[in-house]
């Protein structure tokens, strides 16, 4: 740019800034460009036009800089020397700052160093808004986000031929602690040309945020989190540190914004750090418990585990970084390996689930009742695999060696589910055998009945039934002694039993009969694990049809995975079976699969009522079929005046118990998932609660 090029390029600078200057007082600005002129004019009392020389301090003052940031100059130094290599050659230079905005680590070409300081791209530059005017790292540090300022972005006009990009690096509390800064002397003038810039900026500053997170907290067990499995272990976003009892001690900035998120631990102050002060404990965040988070490195290969989050049902995909400590007695059978349980290995039940959090946490619940004679319910969909989980309880259990009779009670005619279930004896009705018949309950006798759809059975003989569980006996039609059986009884339902018992459909006395212990099948379209359950299940066709070279391309898999799967299960195990019918090869690809149709990811099935209600329920925690944060009313409030009456009622009884969730669960009598979502459901806040009276 030449002398008089550059002379009528500031002049048209200052008319601008004047220009903007005559406005309305207006400190909120739209922009964060805008904000900083303001701040520049009203609070600096900075001159249109002038021209401020580069201020670079004093090589003392720089090392005390220095000194000050040296931890974080120890951990980014690899960080800002890979970045550099990226740029080096396309005419930028790098620099990093600590939070006041002096340049403590500087990078640039040696033959542009009379220029690069003279613009103030030189270390030891002091790049505070108040002095240099609208920069990107003095902005950055007064609007803590990563910006782009561009030639006639910035205040002064010394800097106008500039392009500048700089990014916050925040410590574990929320604090700003450095801004990492990419400029160069001349660009081009479009500012899309930093759009890469910008990008590539963030990502650095994000790599060395992390890395300062985890060397400061290299003492401590530390979860890494992200929604995608591939990536977890060597970019996962989400850093969360832990105590020994699994209490979050701190958190990198997206971990904190994802405890922000949650509406029951909202952050009061500006800050985020009241996030981690007021944060679950792991266990609580993700409803898991914590010896399952301790094993994840035994339970999975890849030291990869779903889970699922208490605070909106979203699926994550976590690791474990344990310390590297010396070996000290206090700590044993707290922490990673000396701590996780040994992992019962039940090939039964571990074949119907890879690592859903949901799913696991049924079928470690199946594993602890398998060798008990408790009666089972188990809730689902339609198509979720009531069927075989029942039968995986049975065939692992100890009564294994016995009968598994299985009854499908929306399946027979109302007339013959008694005779069907009870058996009848000779002459006992026209048409009969001439001997008579056991019934299923007989023929299970030392094994396991399965009653699927037992919301099905008509409210007669669920009178029976009840007295048949009660009894530990069973009388055949037309007979007149009782026989005695013994028979474990499993049932199922896609129905939500607890509404039919307030509609009079169904015994209050069976379901609890019935109910020892309740199993809950979550639908397809909300597990984790849906790619395991499709090679699992291809695996079994081709067994079964000994053909071991059939495969699916990964397109396949791709839609798979993205179709919502209203069917569930048994609507994936009939597509697999048509795709291999239609396969011309050992290949199965999109041509081959059935036309899918079905709705959204997340909507709920018509005639699907899986669950407890959100008038009662168990502390089993039964979810309503398909119910996401997103299917939720989402409200606007401000105040719990504009809540419904069962919301206000919610905001007392979480005020008079203090926030402790457990404490109004178990008053509610609902599970903690359950509150959650009631929670969400109104958008309750910690401040939104009134003292009672």
């Amino acid at each position: 740019m030449t002398h008089s090029t550059a002379a009528a390029s500031a002049r048209a600078h200052t008319r601008v800034i004047t220009e903007f200057a005559r406005r309305p007082p207006l400190p909120a600005a739209a922009d964060l460009i805008g904000r900083s002129w303001w701040r520049c004019l009203q609070q600096y009392g900075l001159q249109p036009g002038r021209k401020q020389p580069a201020r670079i301090v004093t090589r003392s003052t720089l090392k005390e800089h220095q000194d000050a940031a040296d931890e974080l100059l120890a951990v980014a130094r690899a960080g800002v020397n890979q970045l550099y290599a990226s740029i080096n050659g396309l005419g930028y230079v790098l620099l990093l700052t600590d939070h006041a905005g002096v340049t403590v680590q500087f990078h640039g070409e040696r033959d542009l160093d009379d220029k690069l300081r003279q613009a103030g791209l030189y270390l030891g530059a002091d790049w505070d808004e108040s002095y240099a005017g609208t920069c990107a790292v003095g902005t950055c540090i007064q609007e803590q986000t990563a910006l782009t300022c561009h030639r006639g972005d910035h205040f002064d006009g010394a800097h106008i031929s500039l392009t500048c990009t700089a990014a916050p690096i925040f410590g574990p509390s929320g604090e700003l602690i450095a801004v990492l800064d990419i400029s160069a002397l001349n660009s081009p003038a479009a500012r899309d040309s930093q759009m890469f810039a910008l990008h590539l900026t963030q990502l650095y500053a994000r790599m060395i945020e992390d890395a300062y997170f985890l060397r400061r907290y290299r003492r401590h067990l530390v979860f890494r989190c992200d929604d995608s499995r591939e990536f977890v272990a060597l970019n996962g976003r989400v850093l969360l540190a832990l105590d020994d009892t699994g209490t979050i001690v701190a958190a990198n900035t997206a971990g904190r914004l994802l405890l922000a998120d949650n509406p029951v631990w909202v952050p009061t102050a500006r800050d985020e750090t009241a996030a981690v002060q007021a944060a679950p404990s792991l266990p609580e965040l993700l409803d898991s418990r914590w010896d399952d988070i301790l094993a994840i490195n035994q339970i999975s290969a890849d030291g990869v585990q779903a889970f699922r989050l208490s605070l909106n049902d979203q699926t994550v995909f976590g690791t474990l970084i344990e310390p590297k400590r010396q070996h000290d007695p206090s700590t044993h059978g707290r922490l990673g390996k000396e701590s996780a349980r040994p992992l019962e290995r039940v090939p039964p039940l571990d074949r119907l689930a890879g690592d859903d959090a949901a799913m696991r946490k049924t079928i470690e619940q199946a594993k602890r009742f398998r060798q008990r004679d408790v009666n089972l319910l188990i809730l689902g969909e339609t198509g979720t695999g009531k069927d075989m989980l029942a039968t995986a309880i049975h065939a692992s259990g100890h009564r294994r060696q016995k009968p598994f009779v299985a009854l499908n009670c929306a399946a027979i005619p109302e007339s013959l589910i008694e005779s069907e279930l009870f058996g009848y004896s000779a002459g006992a009705f026209t048409g009969g055998r001439s001997r008579g018949a056991k019934g299923l309950v007989q023929q299970a006798d030392g094994g396991t009945l399965f009653l699927d759809e037992i919301g099905d059975m008509p409210l007669p003989l669920q009178t029976r039934l009840l007295r048949v569980l009660a009894e530990g006996e069973v009388t055949p039609l037309g007979a007149d002694k009782p026989v005695f059986v013994d028979c474990r009884v499993i049932a199922a339902t896609h129905h939500n039993i607890q509404a039919m018992i307030e509609r009079n459909e169904f015994r209050a006395d069976l379901y609890y009969r019935l109910n020892g212990a309740t199993l809950t099948l979550p639908p397809l379209r909300q597990r984790a694990d849906r790619e395991f359950l499709i090679r699992s299940l291809l695996a079994e066709l081709k067994q079964k049809l000994k053909r071991p070279e059939l495969r699916l391309r990964a397109d396949v898999i791709s839609a798979l995975l993205a179709h919502s799967w209203p069917g569930n299960v048994r609507e994936l195990v009939n597509v697999l079976a048509y795709a291999e019918a239609n396969s011309s090869g050992d290949v199965i690809t999109l041509a081959d699969l059935p036309e899918l149709r079905g709705t959204g990811q997340g909507d709920k099935l018509p005639g699907s009522e899986v669950g407890g209600s959100e008038t009662g329920g168990s502390e089993t925690g039964v979810v309503a079929a398909g119910e996401t944060a997103a299917n939720l009313p989402q409200p606007e409030l401000t105040h719990t005046a504009v809540l419904t009456e069962e919301g206000q009622a919610l905001v007392m009884l979480l005020d008079q118990h203090a926030w402790n969730l457990s404490e109004v669960a178990r008053v509610m009598r609902v599970s903690r998932p359950t509150l959650y979502r009631r929670i969400r459901k109104f958008r309750i806040r910690r401040q939104t609660c009134v003292s009672p009276g």
